[in-house]
């Protein structure tokens, strides 16, 4: 379907995508030394977590292995339990529990602030996003097992998966005043999720490209670096890269 999406006859679109900016945020607001690490040394971070889960050099994690902790990965950060992962890696539902005590044991501090961020959440009635965006949560004082466990969810992944909201939008200001004043030959045209798309003619797209990468990557200060791929093409599909 993105072929469909067409730079006008003489343009071309730029892609800037953020690079897993919500394991990111997690390193950065759990305050994980492990994780953190990770991302500062350049590592793939499911390969690294991978050799950690599964207790072995990172140079004989398969790609099953490095599958499993993607899913683990991103799974944490969404609320997930075992018998949802289970269903997603095909695996039973002791074999994912493990997983899941596993990479919390190898990163400690992730275990610390969700339990930390769900009691808090408990007791004030809402949880925050980085930036102090509010979300409330009265699911968690339900009498309902079912809601209990929904709000549990929600607090859990407010603060990383809200901040990455925030941040992109925060990314689109600075990149349409900057385009504004620095390449107004460029057009912000769309945000989705972790990307931001801007066109632009052909004899101002490597200017326009600077601007891109530079805001979107300057838009926090975190314990570890954002990182975001700006890539082109006529149409949107070739923009992917």
């Amino acid at each position: 379907m993105r072929k469909f999406f067409r730079a006008k006859d003489g343009c071309i679109l730029l892609d800037a995508d953020y690079s897993q900016i919500e394991l990111r945020l997690m390193a950065h607001l759990s305050g994980d030394t492990a994780m953190q690490d990770a991302f500062k040394s350049g590592a793939d971070i499911h390969t690294a977590t991978a050799a950690k889960v599964f207790d072995m050099p990172e140079d004989f994690v398969t790609p099953e292995m490095r599958s499993a902790a993607k899913a683990v990965n991103f799974g944490i950060l969404y609320g997930m339990g075992a018998f949802s992962l289970s269903k997603d890696i095909h695996v039973t539902q002791s074999q994912a529990k493990k997983y899941i005590a596993d990479y919390l044991g190898s990163f400690p501090k992730v275990s610390t602030f969700l339990d930390e961020v769900v009691e808090n959440a408990k007791s004030n009635g809402y949880v925050c996003t980085m930036l102090g965006r509010r979300r409330y949560v009265p699911e968690l004082n339900a009498k309902n097992k079912m809601m209990q466990a929904a709000g549990k969810r929600i607090a859990m992944n407010t603060p990383v998966q809200g901040t990455a909201a925030d941040l992109i939008k925060l990314a689109m200001v600075h990149v349409h005043d900057r385009l504004e004043r620095e390449v107004p030959t460029a057009k912000l045209l769309l945000q989705v999720h972790d990307e931001l798309i801007v066109e632009v003619p052909l004899a101002d797209a490597d200017a326009a490209a600077k601007v891109l990468h530079e805001e979107m990557l300057g838009v926090a200060k975190l314990a570890v670096p954002l990182t975001a791929d700006v890539n082109r093409g006529e149409t949107w599909y070739d923009a992917k890269g």
